[in-house]
């Protein structure tokens, strides 16, 4: 939880920005404004639930639904997958060009095998990644995703991972469109990515 309220700081920091509008000064008649886009996506190369190494240009022409967790996660991580596909599903054609991505933050036991096994469970449209430690890294890096091995205190050969939980809805080139708090339910959800597709 603490990791998740460090995640949550972070990220408010960098979309805090979003909420800055123009507005008029009446003063000097000059508008103050902010310029630029948050720094949030880029370019990964994965392993998916198959096997196939894929990047994101594989992805190129439809908007991604971005989720990461790790498969032991008791109850954020299947939570926040059960919403994402009833949203994708209460959208039903609008939805046809949203890929849902689920990456994992644990590496180490996430292999492609057992997200195979894992996001069977929620959605055949889900696609699960994994990779190297460096590579998981690299991609929750671009996507300013924080995430940290927990030791089990009372079983020192087990640990969970502590992260920030965002669904991030990137356009159809790559660009960052809009993050969504997984604390909305499907409708919200729905509600959300059919606004920001337009």
């Amino acid at each position: 939880m603490i990791g998740l309220a460090l995640g949550g700081l972070l990220l408010g920091a960098v979309f805090g920005a979003l909420a800055l509008r123009p507005t008029d000064n009446p003063d000097n008649g000059r508008a103050a404004s902010v310029s630029g886009k948050p720094l949030v996506g880029g370019p990964f190369s994965l392993i998916d639930q198959t096997g196939k190494r894929v990047t994101d240009q594989d992805f190129r022409g439809k908007e991604m639904l971005v989720f990461f967790g790790f498969t032991n996660c008791p109850d954020i991580c299947p939570a926040g997958l059960q919403v994402m596909s009833a949203a994708l599903q209460q959208l039903g054609k609008k939805a046809d060009d949203v890929v849902p991505l689920f990456i994992t933050l644990d590496p180490e036991r996430d292999t492609p095998e057992k997200m195979s096994e894992y996001v069977k469970n929620f959605s055949p449209r889900l696609v699960g990644l994994t990779g190297s430690a460096s590579e998981i890294a690299a991609t929750a890096k671009a996507y300013r995703v924080f995430y940290q091995k927990v030791p089990d205190e009372k079983n020192p050969n087990n640990y969970s991972v502590d992260h920030s939980a965002f669904f991030y809805l990137m356009g159809k080139d790559g660009s960052f469109l809009a993050p969504i708090p997984i604390t909305n339910d499907p409708a919200q959800l729905a509600s959300s990515i059919d606004k920001a597709l337009g």
